[in-house]
């Protein structure tokens, strides 16, 4: 892989006429990226998603907005380390100051639309939707023929594996509507950066052993797409080298975010912090940890268990961009290849932290009893709209008459959507007019704000 082609400023389509002057638009196009990202209504909905804490209250508890936030700052100082090092290291007559700029910008974009496509509450969301498919849609006829029989098994493997990052590719390549089909419209650099996993819902192997291989990054409605970037940018079934990067940012900015909510929300005490990461951390970390809190006790703070962890987690998200930058030049070359298979955490300092981290949150955020309750609401609330939308889309554009009710679910699905769904299954067959009719429902329910899902489902069953 070249960074002259993996950092393509390609677009599926220009907007710009024939006979049009040049335009006086200075701006990169990862930059245009970047303005394009801002002014989406699916950028804005995402200060309404789950991070950790669904539906919370507090202004202080991140959302997915405030988490992409931090993903696209970190990503940025990654990116700006990392393209000095290459500079520096390996003179390369094609990779320059603009270079390096450019890969910071898509790094900045890529942090701020990487959560984009995830549903409503969290990461559960998704678990919810793979769930009720797996046990559901075998059960599910059109006009009295099963499902089964009229999809692929790539089509049904689709929603047996769903993916918030496969949603991403989908939702900013053609659901965001901005001008035309092609959604926002964004090169193919930040395209390719975004897709973590370069494999189809067929192609996921868990033991394989290699990050790239443990989900899906595309699903089969995008799969011309996929090919089409991934043959621009030279990346093939490779992970893109900035994705790496990008990963990166999100373990740091959610690893230590995760620790500071849970921290404020009262699920971990200061005490029990230093305790869970002696049992496998030491060192540098442990030693931070424990002067802030003796330098809060000297200058008599009020709250030093607050002022330690909030001030130690700063000083952790330096130590662990520096770990990840280390990751990233030590294996350059192997990167570069597309042969290299682990995070760029894997055997730098902050290994044995990042790890602490996740299973700290995990401990004792993740299976707390609010975390339990709201996750548990958050099923009953997908399940049913999942339950009334999927039957009702199966009616949909059928010669057959709709039932009453099923035509008023569909009726309740943005118009938008329907439209580019009646755009996209145009001259396909039954079979993928189906499969689409079921990415309707999907892309619905994704599109949903925490809140509006619940009041969905609280004015559809009559809940005042």
């Amino acid at each position: 892989m070249n960074w002259e082609t993996l950092i393509s400023p390609k677009r599926v389509g220009s907007y710009q006429k024939n006979g049009q002057k040049k335009s006086t638009d200075l701006r990169s196009e990862f930059e245009k990226d970047y303005h394009r990202i801002i002014g989406s209504a699916s950028f804005r909905r995402l200060q309404d998603k789950t991070q950790v804490f669904p539906l919370d209250k507090s202004d202080f508890i991140r959302t997915r907005l405030t988490h992409s936030m931090e993903v696209s700052s970190f990503a940025k100082s990654l990116g700006q380390n990392i393209g000095t090092y290459i500079l520096e290291h390996y003179p390369d007559e094609n990779f320059d100051f603009q270079m390096k700029s450019d890969i910071c910008d898509i790094l900045q974009c890529a942090g701020l639309i990487h959560d984009i496509g995830n549903p409503p509450f969290g990461h559960f969301g998704e678990e919810a939707i793979r769930d009720w498919f797996q046990k559901n849609l075998k059960k599910q006829q059109v006009c009295g023929q099963p499902v089964e029989q009229l999809l692929t098994s790539q089509q049904m493997a689709d929603f047996y594996h769903f993916e918030g990052n496969a949603q991403a590719l989908r939702l900013v390549s053609k659901l965001h509507f901005l001008v035309n089909e092609n959604g926002m419209n964004l090169t193919y650099g930040l395209l390719n950066t975004i897709i973590k996993y370069p494999n189809s819902s067929m192609e996921i192997d868990a033991k394989s052993g290699n990050v790239k291989d443990k989900k899906m990054g595309y699903f089969f409605a995008e799969q011309e797409l996929f090919r089409d970037i991934v043959s621009t940018t030279g990346a093939g079934r490779n992970r893109h080298p900035l994705t790496f990067i990008l990963e990166a940012a999100d373990d740091i900015a959610y690893r230590t975010a995760d620790i500071e909510d849970a921290f404020k929300k009262g699920c971990i005490s200061y005490d029990d912090l230093i305790k869970e990461l002696k049992k496998t951390v030491d060192g540098y970390p442990i030693q931070v940890l424990e002067q802030q809190y003796d330098r809060a006790k000297e200058w008599k703070i009020a709250n030093p268990e607050q002022y330690a962890v909030q001030n130690w987690l700063v000083r952790m998200q330096g130590y662990l961009i520096f770990s990840a930058t280390e990751g990233f030049t030590s294996h350059y070359k192997t990167i570069m290849q597309g042969r290299y298979p682990h995070d760029l955490f894997y055997h730098t300092p902050g290994e044995k932290l990042i790890k602490a981290l996740g299973r700290i949150a995990y401990d004792y955020a993740f299976t707390s009893m609010p975390i339990l309750k709201l996750e548990i609401a958050s099923n009953t609330i997908i399940t049913y709209l999942l339950d009334k939308m999927v039957p009702a889309v199966l009616q949909y554009d059928e010669e057959e008459p709709m039932g009453m009710m099923e035509a008023k679910f569909v009726r309740l699905i943005s118009e938008n959507y329907r439209q580019i769904y009646h755009t996209y299954a145009k001259g396909k067959s039954h079979g993928e007019k189906v499969y689409l009719r079921l990415m309707l429902v999907t892309d619905y329910i994704s599109g949903m704000t925490d809140s509006f899902a619940k009041d969905m489902y609280q004015h559809l069953n009559g809940i005042d």
